[in-house]
């Protein structure tokens, strides 16, 4: 689950990194809505299902951690993922991958390479892949959200890369990208 909204950085920090699956097949379908609706496409990520948030800080992801990352995510294979239907998290709504698990293996291996940055700080027991549409303490916002998007589903994605992303304290950039095989 992406950060909620604090202030313009949405309570990000200066070198705080992401590893992420863009998912440009959704923009049409969702980038209006997050830009919006979700303060973190505003600070330069585009649609995407979180792989990990936060990794590493910046200064610690160093030649070896990416040559790590590089053979961790060359030896998972390339994917197709949909997006068939909207969820929602209290105040979140977002599309609901199809199917899961291949993006809950992502996370689970850098997890289990990297203990010491476990997914969203260990605040969730369950880390659920999604693509964050909006955030809203309006339910009749994201019903209304809800309604526009779901007409223009299902939308389908291939999965090839992860990307690596540091925040510099304006907004996020590209510090790496992760083939997968194939």
């Amino acid at each position: 689950m992406s950060p909620v909204a604090e202030d313009s950085t949405g309570g990000h920090r200066a070198g705080e990194t992401g590893l992420i699956v863009k998912v440009p097949e959704a923009e049409p379908v969702v980038g209006g809505w997050r830009e919006e609706f979700d303060s973190s496409a505003a600070l330069g990520i585009p649609a995407h299902v979180t792989v990990l948030y936060p990794f590493l800080p910046h200064d610690r992801v160093s030649d070896r951690v990416l040559g790590e990352l590089g053979e961790l995510f060359g030896s998972h294979s390339a994917f197709d993922v949909g997006f068939e239907s909207c969820g929602r998290f209290p105040g979140v709504l977002h599309l609901a991958p199809v199917p899961e698990d291949r993006l809950r293996s992502l996370t689970s291996a850098v997890a289990g390479r990297w203990p010491e940055a476990p997914p969203y700080r260990g605040r969730f027991a369950d880390v659920v892949p999604h693509l964050t549409v909006a955030f809203s303490q309006d339910p009749s916002v994201l019903d209304e959200i809800e309604a526009k998007v779901s007409n223009r589903l299902p939308l389908t994605a291939r999965i090839t890369s992860v990307h690596l992303l540091v925040f510099d304290g304006t907004v996020w950039h590209d510090r790496a990208e992760f083939a997968l095989r194939g």
